[in-house]
């Protein structure tokens, strides 16, 4: 039975005197889990890409798209199978340079799609990192939940352009909660499963003195199966406690909890790979 496992975390990839051990840690233990494609978000220098690139030994293939001091969107996709192709879509509202999301106007949020093929099944999977909410409130009226509505619209528009003979997989930090009006209307335009539905967990750890409506579950992992499949679906949390960091010391590996999935299929029609 073909299987096919997807990672997704938001490394806090941002410079720091942390920063570079926490993400060789980070390495180590995903070459422990061996997923089959791993979705980073936050990856904001160049020499955090090379690194991660570099001692991430179990994925030798990896996406991102160049920009000046970071991959673009801080998006970098690590995979043990080949890709195919991948190709980063910018998102036309990334935010108001003159509020605090200056930070991911510079940084250029969009998607990264990348492109592979599983045991005869195409699969597409976006890495995305939407327009942080920097004032905690996801109502329809709010400012930074209507950016973020415009970038879902338009990841929505991206996704249902996809061969229906695909396994499409969405994953990232979507800056809104779980079971927000945002996420739930987002599944209804894509028809994207989320195996955790319902888990209102948070997966952003707070940083100190921060409000506590911050703590959400903001991290996806989420799928779109071909008709002729039928698939079994695990998903959960991970790297979600404290490890042994390189240094000797203990530490949470980001301030997110990464999300799995781990997927398993049989053919109910025949060769799915033909469109």
């Amino acid at each position: 039975m073909p299987t096919f496992s997807l990672l997704t975390l938001n490394c806090f990839g941002v410079p720091s005197p942390s920063t570079k051990t926490r993400l060789l840690t980070l390495c180590r233990e995903l070459d422990a889990l061996r997923a089959d494609v791993v979705c980073l978000q936050e990856v904001q220098a160049h020499p955090y890409r090379r690194l991660l690139a570099r001692a991430a030994t179990g994925y030798p293939h990896c996406a991102y798209e160049p920009f000046v001091h970071a991959p673009k969107g801080g998006l970098f996709t690590l995979s043990r199978y080949p890709i195919i192709e991948s190709r980063f879509v910018l998102y036309r509202e990334r935010g108001l340079w003159y509020t605090p999301a200056l930070a991911d106007w510079i940084l250029h949020k969009g998607a990264l799609i990348t492109r592979l093929q599983i045991d005869q099944l195409p699969v597409v999977v976006f890495n995305t990192h939407l327009t942080a909410n920097y004032t905690g409130h996801w109502g329809r009226h709010n400012l930074f939940a209507r950016h973020e509505w415009e970038q879902l619209q338009q990841l929505a528009e991206l996704v249902n352009e996809q061969p229906a003979n695909a396994l499409v997989l969405v994953a990232g930090d979507f800056n809104i909660p779980r079971g927000s009006w945002l996420s739930d209307e987002f599944l209804k335009l894509t028809g994207l499963i989320d195996p955790l539905a319902g888990d209102h967990r948070p997966t952003f750890r707070l940083h100190t003195g921060m409000p506590a409506r911050y703590a959400a579950a903001i991290d996806f992992g989420l799928l779109r199966v071909p008709s002729a499949l039928q698939m079994t679906i695990n998903s959960g949390r991970c790297l979600d406690h404290k490890y042994r960091l390189l240094n000797g010391q203990e530490g949470f590996l980001s301030d997110h909890d990464a999300i799995e999935l781990r997927l398993s299929w049989t053919d109910r029609e025949g060769d799915i790979s033909q469109p």
